[in-house]
């Protein structure tokens, strides 16, 4: 992978690990309701859900779910249904002295199986391994993604959570807290409509293009298209 291909999946990575989407809104909400310490087994969690179905993306995912739509429609499904549970657990959650409404973190196990389920993370994850692998070296090029995904995403989502907890203290007082869970379960569930730009087309053509014609114009394009993605 040459310089300039390196230093754009890097800003692929950064901008979409670094905006608003599930991951980070949740993020956020954990480390104002119970902390970062607290927090560590979903924020782990996240970045090892993302490398697995990386690898099974490189391993000929992508192309399954081309050839089967539904298993897209199921993902975006199951995807919504789980996001508005997680956003009415943030409405139901008080204060923080109260342990019965007080909102938990997911644990590690729960944080990387939601993955299979969330719109943004097989949106950015399809979309990097079709623009930034190589037909010709695919499993360095992809090991050279999942590495970015990793070094530089966990920081990014990482800051989120810490930001939430910066706020810990001062939403202890009167009903922020409250208002704070309430305004980031509205955010969860208005992060469903960009995140359902899911085209499992872009993996298949990313493991055809060598066997059919050298890439020109139109791989150019894709190159850009994602930007078109970010939230």
């Amino acid at each position: 992978m040459v310089t300039e291909q390196l230093v754009a999946l890097i800003g692929f990575v950064a901008v979409m690990t670094g905006t608003p989407g599930p991951n980070n809104l949740m993020l956020m909400a954990s480390g104002a309701n119970a902390g970062f310490r607290r927090s560590l087994p979903h924020i782990l969690g996240i970045a090892i859900g993302c490398q697995v179905i990386l690898l099974c993306v490189a391993l000929g995912l992508g192309q399954l779910l081309t050839r089967f739509p539904q298993a897209v429609t199921a993902l975006r499904v199951g995807g919504a249904l789980y996001l508005l549970y997680l956003a009415w657990q943030l409405v139901r959650t008080r204060n923080l002295k109260s342990d019965r409404y007080n909102a938990k973190p997911l644990t590690f196990i729960q944080a990387a199986l939601f993955q299979w389920v969330n719109p943004k993370a097989w949106m950015m994850i399809l979309t990097g391994v079709a623009t930034f692998t190589q037909p010709q070296n695919f499993t360095l090029s992809a090991a050279i993604v999942a590495g970015t995904f990793l070094i530089v995403g966990l920081p990014l989502i990482s800051s989120w959570n810490l930001f939430g907890a910066a706020l810990k203290n001062w939403l202890q007082e009167g009903q922020r807290l409250r208002g704070f869970n309430r305004a980031m379960a509205i955010l969860l569930v208005a992060s469903l409509y960009p995140t359902f730009g899911i085209q499992p087309s872009l993996a298949g053509e990313a493991e055809s293009r060598p066997a059919q014609e050298k890439p020109q114009a139109p791989p150019k394009r894709e190159r850009l298209n994602w930007w078109m993605s970010v939230l």
